[in-house]
C-alpha cells in the first residue's frame, strides 16, 4: 500500500513539474497549395455557410445544430454550433476580412472544454493557384499545457484534411 502511494505521489509531482515547463501560449499552422486563384478560394472560407463543403469539423456530427448571425461574410459574421461529444459547442466570429488575402476569426469553444483562440487564414497567389495557410493561436490552459505535445498533431492533422477538402471543393466548382 505504501509503495502505491509513493508511486502515485511521484507521478503526480512529475506531472505537475512537466506541466509547469510548458509554454503559456500555442500556435498551430498548416499550409497547402490550392488549385485556384485567391478570388475563387476566399469565398469558401469567408462565408461560414460554405464550411460544410470542406471543413473536417462539419463532418463530426451530421445532426449538429447550426445558427448564423450577422452578414453572410466579413466582420461580424458569426456561426454557432452545438453538436455531439465529438463536435462540441462553440461560436466563430469574423474579426477581420481582406478579400483574397486574409480572414481572422475569434473561435470560442464552449464544450467539451472552454477556450478562446484566434484562427487565421491567409491567401497568397502562388503559381497557378493559391497558398492557403490556416493557423490557430491562443493561451494554454492547464489542460492545454498537459495536452500540448499532442495538440499540434491532432489539430494540425485536421487542418491538413480541411485544406485538402478545400482544394477538392474549389476544383469541383464550375
Amino acid at each position: 500500500m505504501k509503495t502505491t502511494i509513493v508511486i502515485v505521489a511521484i507521478v503526480a509531482i512529475a506531472g505537475a513539474l512537466y506541466i509547469g515547463t510548458r509554454p503559456d501560449s500555442f500556435r498551430i499552422e498548416r499550409s497547402a497549395q490550392i488549385g485556384a486563384p485567391p478570388a475563387a478560394v476566399f469565398p469558401l472560407v469567408s462565408d461560414f455557410h460554405q464550411w460544410a463543403a470542406w471543413s473536417p469539423y462539419e463532418k463530426l456530427d451530421p445532426n449538429m445544430k447550426k445558427t448564423f448571425e450577422g452578414p453572410a461574410s466579413g466582420p461580424g459574421a458569426a456561426y454557432s454550433w452545438d453538436g455531439n461529444s465529438k463536435a462540441g459547442a462553440g461560436r466563430m466570429t469574423v474579426l477581420e476580412s481582406k478579400p483574397g488575402e486574409l480572414l481572422s476569426i475569434k473561435l470560442e469553444l464552449l464544450r467539451p472544454f472552454a477556450a478562446t483562440n484566434v484562427a487565421t487564414f491567409t491567401f497568397t497567389p502562388s503559381g497557378a493557384g493559391t497558398r492557403v495557410t490556416w493557423s490557430m493561436e491562443g493561451k494554454n490552459s492547464l489542460m492545454g499545457k498537459a495536452l500540448s505535445p499532442f495538440m499540434d498533431g491532432m489539430v494540425g492533422g485536421d487542418f491538413e484534411k480541411g485544406l485538402a477538402n478545400l482544394d477538392a471543393a474549389v476544383r469541383a466548382r464550375p
